[in-house]
């Protein structure tokens, strides 16, 4: 057995090295990545509403260019962070739909079926709220804006509430939030695209066959598909449709089977091992002993293999896209200058009406009301220890729209100012009022543990 001797731990080591499960790792750092997009959002605010905002608009408007060969990209930063950065965004968020779809909450039917229903009832009613306010003018594209969810804020608000709330009120979330970025990126795709390039179309597809062959070819490491990836982003940005969505093409193209299955890696880190120990015997210092090092690449090497490679990417890019990509998302999309004293007239405003009403009244009731629904008809049933007041306090939450509807919003507004500023004063009361209704619903209507047993 290893002694203290034998062992080095740098101050810091000890809490990054607790073992968590795939559930707890996604939802902490969700958790995480809520408290920055909150914190990100009042900072972007304020600079919007103060003497900076000149100098904020102007860094946000300056253009970068890139050029390869006769191609040339010239994008604004804000645009380099919402068709770039976001991309990473969006392949995270397609390998976690994967997960789901292959081993978690929805890869089974009967599983899955519940929170498919509620999300698409938490994506139609929003949208049909926010019609009403706008049949007509130049609020009608913004339909989309409602439908979507923050999944980080959403779960960081859920995790407040602590142990009040079961396990699987969190899962339920995570399913329906999942389900939710994928309408959206329909969405996106289907109908916030203006004019369609076609050879550029063309190029696209070609990247995408060829990822398709890394694929079916047994390629394993994230190079190869990062080169091809950024080709297809290019190609999409070029093709007219949304560059993000390249990242949705990429995270389904990655290989999400391991090439050992556990027992075989076992009796591989069995034999390495007997042979380290005979190589210890001979040199005890791995920089000096070269047998002993190839022993333990190899077994470096097989730890990767016996974990699929979306697993191994997801795990790798989900901190810098929940702790940089999307604060920075945040400070480049949240800066809204609001004139306090005629704030009430906004709320006159079709757009901003149309929003708060599609996120804080259209979610909740097309969360539970399509699950009660589904529920009622024999479909499904409730997973275990929920009750429909723990779906309306999810359904309250569904409406903090942020990421996805600002996303959104810049793409449908994008030649209006007003429009846009309309629809991004709707998105950041509703979702305050959605976050704070959810929470106290939760709280109310949910006991803490040590109560129950008194």
């Amino acid at each position: 057995m290893p002694t203290g001797k034998d062992i080095y731990n740098a101050p810091w080591e000890k809490s990054f090295n607790r073992i968590l499960t795939p559930l707890d790792e996604f939802i902490h750092r969700q958790t995480t990545s809520g408290v920055l997009l909150m914190v990100c959002a009042v900072i972007a605010l304020a600079i919007a509403n103060s003497p900076l905002h000149e100098q904020y608009e102007r860094f946000l408007y300056t253009k970068i260019a890139l050029s390869m060969g006769g191609a040339e990209f010239s994008l604004s930063i804000h645009h380099w962070i919402n068709e770039a950065l976001m991309a990473m965004f969006f392949f995270i968020m397609g390998l976690e739909l994967k997960r789901e779809l292959m081993v978690g909450e929805l890869s089974s039917p009967k599983q899955a079926l519940l929170p498919i229903m509620a999300a698409i009832g938490g994506m139609v009613v929003p949208a049909l709220f926010y019609v009403v306010f706008n049949t007509s003018g130049s609020g009608t594209g913004g339909w989309g804006i409602p439908m979507a969810t923050d999944i980080a804020f959403a779960i960081g608000a859920l995790s407040l509430l602590g142990n009040r709330i079961p396990k699987t009120l969190v899962t339920f979330l995570i399913a329906l939030a999942i389900v939710d970025d994928l309408g959206a990126v329909a969405v996106i795709a289907l109908f916030y695209t203006e004019s369609i390039d076609l050879q550029a179309l063309i190029y696209a597809g070609a990247c995408t066959i060829l990822l398709i062959a890394l694929n079916l070819g047994g390629i394993r490491r994230p190079l190869p598909y990062a080169a091809v990836g950024i080709l297809l982003w290019a190609a999409m940005l070029a093709s007219g449709i949304h560059a993000t969505i390249a990242g949705i093409v990429v995270a389904f193209v990655i290989p999400i089977r391991p090439k050992f299955k556990p027992r075989q890696f076992i009796d591989r880190v069995t034999d390495n091992a007997a042979q380290m120990r005979e190589a210890v015997e001979q040199d005890a210092d791995i920089i000096h002993n070269n047998r002993l090092r190839s022993l333990v690449i190899s077994l470096g090497d097989g730890v990767h293999l016996v974990q699929a490679p979306a697993q191994r990417i997801e795990h790798a890019l989900h901190l810098p896209v929940a702790y940089l990509v999307i604060p920075i998302f945040a400070l480049a999309n949240a800066g809204i200058p609001i004139d306090f004293a005629g704030i009430g007239e906004y709320f006159q405003h079709p757009i901003a009406l149309g929003v708060l009403a599609g996120l804080f009244f259209g979610k909740p009731v097309g969360i539970a009301g399509m699950t009660w629904l589904t529920v009622k008809l024999g479909w499904a049933s409730l997973p275990t220890g929920l009750n429909m007041n723990h779906i309306v306090g999810v359904g309250l939450l569904g409406g903090i729209g942020f990421t996805m509807s600002i996303f959104i919003a810049d793409l449908g507004f994008a030649s209006s100012a007003e429009d846009l500023l309309m629809a991004k004063t709707g998105i950041l009361v509703a979702s305050a009022l959605a976050g704070f209704g959810g929470f106290f619903w939760l709280m109310l209507h949910t006991r803490n543990p040590t109560s129950r047993q008194d």
